[in-house]
């Protein structure tokens, strides 16, 4: 999904640029009729508009830092969550691969089933023979106690939900083993 124009850090860096310009300018020039006028000018109700416009237009450009400053730490928080939730997996998978005992072939489709790829689409990546990706598979499922691609998908996803990350970023199951074991 493409995050809209007004949702990127850019976009409301350029406005808060701008806004600032823009209340720079009516401050100068507020100020500059307040002189002009004397001191009796700085008490019309024409200075009162204009000094309470530059007055919210600066408010709205605190706000604005505010919010652009809310939208880098949750995406900063996001891309970190993102990141442990990636190496949780990887950890999980590797942890499975090790325990069956893959070959490094057998690894190699494993990753490629797990991502979802065709055992046509593996052949083709790998350089091998369709016949060859699915003895492969037979050999993978085998090892993993499992019958199909969905059950091999379900014995890492059920060990993946149980997976606690320890304050090093490495993992255990909620048993308090590692989830190879």
């Amino acid at each position: 999904m493409k995050t809209p124009i007004f949702d990127r850090p850019l976009f409301v860096s350029l406005l808060i640029v701008a806004q600032a310009l823009c209340a720079a300018f009516f401050l100068f020039d507020v100020v500059a009729d307040g002189f002009e006028m004397g001191l009796a000018g700085f008490f019309t109700s024409h200075f009162g508009i204009e000094f309470i416009a530059v007055v919210a237009l600066i408010a709205g450009i605190l706000f604005e830092i505010r919010v652009l400053s809310g939208m880098l730490q949750r995406t900063a928080h996001l891309e970190r969550q993102v990141s442990q939730a990636s190496k949780a997996l990887h950890e999980v998978i590797e942890a499975h691969l090790d325990r069956w005992g893959l070959t490094p072939s057998e690894r190699d489709v494993a990753h490629f089933t797990i991502k979802g790829l065709s055992i046509a689409d593996i052949a083709r990546l790998r350089g091998s023979a369709e016949g060859t990706v699915k003895s492969h598979l037979n050999a993978i499922y085998r090892k993993a106690g499992a019958s199909n691609r969905g059950e091999l998908l379900s014995l890492l996803l059920d060990d993946l939900m149980e997976f606690q990350p320890n304050a090093e970023g490495h993992g255990k199951g909620l048993s308090g083993g590692d989830p190879a074991g």
